[in-house]
């Protein structure tokens, strides 16, 4: 391959060899990133900003092609938005910006993820014949005189759902005049396209991130080494758990459920469970470690979830970032608990079916938040008359409330991971009538390494927080000879654990 197909290669957009964290490349791209930014540095800020900038818009590029224009086009028109908004003193003035901001980001996400839901719906309704048109395709081959593009294919582009949300909490900040908006757009930008959260969250505020712009960059080397630990155990996460229970037992599970006993469903169920949350919360330890190597710090965005006491305890250890979002954005605007009991169940209702929508265009997402906002109503309503009556608090046993929301959001993932809702309740059914209980230990003998590999991964995940954080520790203070050959070897069993085929992290597809 001669130098100018290397660079073909190295600069041009392919699906198939996009930039993840579980790719080579992503870590060749990385080491050149890094090596480049310690060189930089100490220069000023405007510069860390533009370089961190424009490898940020190149990682977007290798994700998701021309899509990167939409990225720019929304952090161009928030940027300007954001200092109109900061700049106007006349209250009307101001909410029309914010208004202009919401319907401009939400527009755009809901064209490119709803498109096709809320078109089928009317079709089915009223019996039309409205079909999908990628404008941008179509406007693209008006503009070349050619049919290049594909005006009748519309595709998701990789991280909108996050990058919008993350976009509307600083133009709402600001509004609420919470931030102040940045000088800079280069600075705004890196804000809004730092790449390790960029795709797959977690969604960051930017009174959290925007500060550390301008601080010197500075990272410790026991911070150095926390941050090798998250990414180990993030891929690890992702590569030997994940990915190995998804290709070997959930996906065949989950698409014929027909085939199966009622156990091995079952089964299936608590596998996408610790698969989900493997798959997510390793995206989120490589993204926090990454980000750490070049000196900024992100907000946790999982918290051991399925050690929680109650679903509203559930949605405080679960994808953190966005739960915290829909409460600050959507829950309390709405009115919160503010307005009385119904009207505070209905917020509920509303922020949760929402969030279940935010993760797709299908009645299953809409189902999957709906049953978690009706939970989350029915606590609400048990704690009220439990108060009311004035009776002494009595409790369940801790481990008895963890075993029950454990299982109602096990029986809530059957719906988000289903194709659809009538497979949903099929799935739920057949656990129910098709147990067949003789069976069990011939099905647990077939999957032993799977169940093991699974009861493992609960077994970690169960592990009380101090221990866990010990572990970090010790791993920190082992002498660097011993971190070192540690790191080999866990990349060796990475190595061999891992299938051949990698699968993209679930959340890119939200």
């Amino acid at each position: 391959m001669d130098i100018y197909s290397t660079l073909e290669e190295i600069f041009t957009y392919n699906e198939s060899s996009a930039i993840i964290f579980t790719r080579l490349s992503f870590w060749i791209f990385f080491a050149v990133l890094l090596t480049g930014y310690l060189l930089i540095y100490k220069k000023a800020h405007l510069s860390k900003s533009l370089y961190l900038l424009a490898f940020s818009i190149f990682f977007y590029y290798k994700s998701s092609g021309a899509y990167f224009l939409l990225l720019l086009f929304s952090t161009t028109l928030d940027y300007h938005i954001a200092k109109a908004i900061d700049r106007s003193h006349r209250p009307l003035a101001r909410r029309l910006l914010v208004a202009l901001s919401v319907t401009a980001n939400l527009g755009l996400l809901a064209y490119f993820k709803y498109s096709y839901f809320f078109t089928s719906i009317i079709n089915d309704c009223l019996g039309a014949q409205l079909r999908v048109v990628n404008i941008f395709s179509a406007v693209a081959n008006m503009a070349s005189g050619a049919e290049k593009f594909d005006a009748d294919s519309l595709i998701l582009p990789i991280g909108i759902s996050f990058y919008t949300f993350q976009i509307l909490s600083y133009t709402i900040d600001v509004y609420r005049r919470r931030v102040k908006p940045v000088e800079s757009i280069v600075d705004f930008g890196f804000y809004v396209s730092f790449f390790p959260s960029l795709v797959a969250g977690p969604i960051v505020r930017a009174a959290e991130f925007i500060p550390q712009i301008y601080r010197k960059y500075s990272v410790t080397r026991r911070e150095m080494w926390q941050a090798v630990f998250l990414i180990l155990s993030g891929l690890v996460k992702k590569l030997a758990i994940s990915d190995y229970i998804s290709l070997n037992f959930v996906d065949r599970v989950f698409d014929n459920p027909e085939l199966y006993t009622g156990f091995e469903l079952l089964m299936g169920a608590y596998g996408y469970a610790i698969q989900i949350y493997c798959d997510f919360s390793g995206y989120t330890d490589i993204a926090i470690g990454v980000a750490l190597l070049l000196g900024f710090r992100l907000p946790p965005n999982f918290s051991s979830p399925y050690c929680a006491t109650s679903v509203r305890d559930f949605w405080r250890r679960w994808h953190i970032s966005l739960s915290s979002w829909l409460r600050d954005y959507l829950y309390t605007p709405l009115g919160g608990n503010r307005k009385g009991r119904r009207r505070t169940y209905l917020n509920l209702m509303l922020t949760m079916l929402l969030g279940g929508l935010w993760h797709g265009a299908s009645v299953k997402f809409i189902a999957w938040g709906g049953l978690h906002g009706l939970a989350l109503a029915a606590e609400r309503r048990w704690e009220e008359r439990r108060d009311a009556r004035r009776r002494q608090r009595v409790r369940l046993p801790r481990a008895l409330r963890i075993l029950l929301t454990f299982h109602f959001v096990c029986c809530t993932w059957i719906f988000f991971r289903a194709a659809n809702i009538a497979l949903a309740l099929e799935f739920i059914r057949r656990i129910g009538a098709e147990f067949y209980l003789h069976a069990i230990p011939e099905v647990v003998a077939g999957y032993r390494l799977i169940f093991g590999l699974m009861l493992a991964a609960y077994a970690i995940h169960f592990l009380p927080q101090k221990l866990k954080l010990r572990c970090r520790e010790a791993f920190i203070r082992l002498p660097d000879a011993a971190k070192i050959a540690a790191v080999l070897l866990v990349v060796f069993f990475i190595y061999q654990a891992s299938s051949s085929e990698l699968q993209p992290f679930i959340y890119f597809q939200f």
